[in-house]
């Protein structure tokens, strides 16, 4: 069954919470493209799982969002992270929600809008007037979807999380080119038309169809790229107390554009000392985006071979450290010099790349170190884990590239890449995934440690069967091992400030306390006490650390704003009196460079178990 309604969605990371150590499924989505966890909600009943957990179909109350094809009714999926068709995701501050979002103009989708309200666009390509939802709003803690309202088209685009966790997206393409949508923080009362997306026409200086967004130390988004555009820009185009700027031209983009393209949605990287890492094709610049100047020019990746669209590898800046000297940037996957046009015009399915390439982006003499992962991987998503010890590889396939029909053969086994092992014991492959997560699949961060993974539409329409790879549209959780049952005694569990409640407001360098439990440690603490040993300690509590993630928006193999620093912790205690209960004082990062302002999910880690994590803003 075939319907012409490509797979394209945005997910926006709310706070929110899930587990992974296998591929679980979750649930079943309308559509898919992109996903972002949305900031404003206050439960956190998610639930976890060990490996990969699958939606679950056969509850009663897991909802059932249905797409029309043809004549029929058919489920079509479940959450997904952020990634472009079949799901964009974003990650932004609400206890448990995940934003979806997919492109408008190639026919209805089976999740009506409220009280009949209809879309009504003379530009739409399919239907002038609409009566389905294209972005919905999935509370996970619910297992509910609740339709949302856009207007343009929003196919391959980008966004951000604004610092006051207002979901911000921007271009698209045809009538949402120079459009941005922008969602608030809600709470969970707030399901009216003010909890929607708002539109804003030619908010953009320029086109931004395949752009990249990172959010600044002053709290803009610098967006960069995107089809035959060389340039980049702000949003909002005003710093507060600043001077208005618009399209800045940058020759890398120019320089770095093949017969292929393979320079469309470009990795960046906000650096420590505030100028930005950008990689395009197979080589990399630092930008001063306050003088427009480059500051520093990379050695191209070993090899030559491209990395981005539609070559998609994937990207993410290693775990900073407290007072961070150095930052490192890993890029992973790809597909051989040729690949595109090879699977375009002659149907042959060119191996991917098996090799990362890893640089310490702050060494005047950097240069490129080179690992083997375990299996070749185009169109894969990493995700930087809350241990800050991990990072998930899921996605993708082994063969082709990115675009319609262009790979053949799925991979389907996670990986785990641990940047502080030797080279050569870095890379291991987690249990098999059952479904496949070719083009169009995201993947997002969730609160309580899970990765929420979706989407899969490697065709100009949606496509249900009598095809190699159908459409996806159910989601599923990667359950990294720190969230199998035989780590379940290690586990933190934060009690102040309370998970359940609002974010906690910081300021940069101030102290912030946090009290918690470990349930190996009070059970030794309680024995103890019996024993006439006090009962303060105990064992069961290791090294703890304290690590904050920033929400990010996924689509196309890469997570914007992704970034994982760890705190300083200045001490650790138990609490007089009460067993097994421990409060840590941390710092918070001193600066915006460090840290840009919004919204971050903390978590308390035990050697290598987090717990679940709390939402924290600063500014």
């Amino acid at each position: 069954m075939k319907h012409c309604n490509v797979s394209e969605m945005t997910t926006m990371l709310l706070p929110l919470t899930t587990t992974g150590a296998r591929l679980v499924p979750v649930a079943e989505l309308w559509t898919t493209d992109m996903f972002v966890y949305h900031i404003g909600h206050r439960s956190n009943d998610i639930g976890g799982a060990h490996k990969w957990q699958p939606p679950p179909h056969s509850s009663p109350a897991a909802p059932r969002l249905l797409r029309r094809t043809g004549g029929e009714r058919r489920d079509v999926g479940a959450p997904a992270a952020q990634h472009r068709r079949v799901g964009n995701a974003h990650a932004a501050p609400s206890q448990r929600r995940v934003v979806i979002f997919d492109r408008t103009d190639f026919g209805r989708s089976n999740l009506s809008l409220p009280e009949g309200r209809c879309r009504r666009n003379p530009q739409d390509r399919a239907l002038q007037v609409d009566c389905t939802a294209h972005s919905a709003e999935y509370d996970v803690a619910r297992n509910a979807f609740r339709p949302l309202s856009v207007f343009t088209d929003t196919w391959c685009s980008s966004g951000t999380v604004a610092p006051d966790g207002t979901l911000v997206q921007t271009g698209g393409w045809n009538d949402g080119y120079r459009n941005v949508r922008a969602m608030p923080a809600c709470d969970d009362e707030d399901e009216d038309d003010e909890c929607d997306w708002k539109e804003t026409q030619d908010a953009l200086a320029a086109n931004r169809w395949y752009a990249t967004n990172q959010i600044l130390p002053d709290g803009r988004a610098f967006i960069i790229g995107g089809r035959r555009q060389f340039s980049y820009e702000f949003y909002p185009k005003q710093a507060a107390g600043g001077s208005t700027t618009s399209v800045m031209q940058m020759p890398f983009l120019v320089q770095t554009r093949d017969p292929e393209e393979n320079n469309l949605y470009p990795f960046v990287h906000l650096s420590i000392d505030g100028n930005l890492f950008i990689f395009a094709n197979n080589r990399a610049v630092l930008l001063n985006y306050k003088t427009n100047r480059i500051v520093r020019t990379y050695p191209v990746l070993s090899g030559g071979d491209p990395r981005n669209y539609p070559s998609s590898g994937s990207s993410v800046l290693l775990p900073l450290k407290p007072n961070p000297t150095h930052a490192e940037v890993l890029v992973c996957g790809g597909a051989p010099a040729g690949s595109y046009n090879s699977a375009r015009n002659n149907g042959t399915f060119v191996p991917a790349l098996t090799t990362c390439g890893r640089i310490t982006i702050t060494d005047p003499a950097a240069a490129w170190a080179v690992e083997t992962m375990p299996s070749p991987r185009v169109m894969g998503d990493m995700i930087l884990l809350p241990n800050g010890a991990e990072v998930a590889i899921v996605n993708g396939a082994v063969d082709g590239t990115a675009g319609w029909e262009y790979a053949r053969t799925p991979n389907y086994a996670p990986v785990i890449y641990r940047p502080d092992h030797a080279p050569g014991d870095r890379f291991e492959e987690q249990s098999a995934a059952g479904t496949e997560r070719m083009y169009h699949s995201s993947a997002v961060l969730l609160r309580d440690g899970r990765v929420l993974v979706g989407g899969s539409n490697p065709h100009v329409c949606y496509n249900f069967s009598g095809v190699r790879f159908p459409t996806q549209l159910g989601l599923e959780a990667f359950l990294p091992e720190y969230l199998d049952p035989s780590n379940d005694a290690q586990k933190p569990r934060i009690i102040d400030p309370s998970p359940a409640g609002a974010s906690t407001s910081v300021t940069y360098g101030s102290q912030m306390t946090l009290q918690f439990t470990v349930p190996a440690a009070a059970a030794a603490a309680r024995r103890g006490r019996r024993r006439g040993g006090g009962g303060g300690g105990g064992s069961g509590l290791g090294v703890v650390a304290v690590t904050m993630v920033a929400p990010s928006f996924t689509t196309h193999s890469f997570a914007m704003n992704q970034r994982l620093l760890f705190l300083e912790v200045t001490r650790t205690a138990p609490v007089p009196d009460r067993a097994g209960i421990y409060t840590s004082s941390v710092t918070m990062p001193a600066t915006a460079v460090l840290a840009p302002p919004g919204y971050y999910m903390v978590f308390v880690v035990n050697g290598h178990v987090p717990s679940e994590g709390i939402w924290v803003h600063i500014q």
